[in-house]
């Protein structure tokens, strides 16, 4: 498993690749689009960004994943938005918009992990890695935009 000093480290170079190249490179990973999330710190109040890949955008919702490569706690942004689900995401090149981060349920979890396991293998083998349920999380946009 990664630490969190070499999470933090390649999210810090994959979002300046991403900001040096006006996004041109780093918006997709393993064939998935990328989004640059911005939660605010549940303990410190602070804007906190991450980049994150996303199995499944559907119109103008994104499904993410809490897997932190099958580690088994979840990452800091996952406790982040849940204590504040009022988020921003950017896309590619585009801005930051403000959205509405969803735990999914059990059941609403349920419902979907098979479409993001067809969409990328890969969170199947995350999820054999850990003892914990990988939660999902789904990200609209907010009608509030504060």
């Amino acid at each position: 498993m990664p630490t969190d000093r070499q999470l933090k480290t390649v999210n810090t170079i994959h979002r300046a690749v991403m900001k040096f190249s006006g996004g041109i490179l780093g918006t997709t990973f393993k064939g998935m689009p990328t989004i640059k999330l911005t939660t605010i710190g549940r303990k410190s109040g602070r804007a906190h960004t991450v980049v994150l890949t996303a199995p499944i955008i559907d119109g103008d919702t994104i499904v993410i994943v809490a897997s932190r490569g099958g580690d088994p706690t979840d990452p800091a942004w996952l406790h982040n938005l849940r204590a504040n689900p009022a988020v921003r995401v950017a896309r590619g090149q585009g801005p930051d918009l403000p959205m509405t981060a969803h735990v999914l349920s059990p059941a609403e979890r349920d419902t979907l992990w098979p479409e993001v396991i067809a969409a990328h293998p890969g969170y199947a083998d995350y999820q054999a890695m850990t003892t914990r349920t990988i939660p999902l999380i789904t990200l609209r946009p907010r009608t509030d935009p504060r």
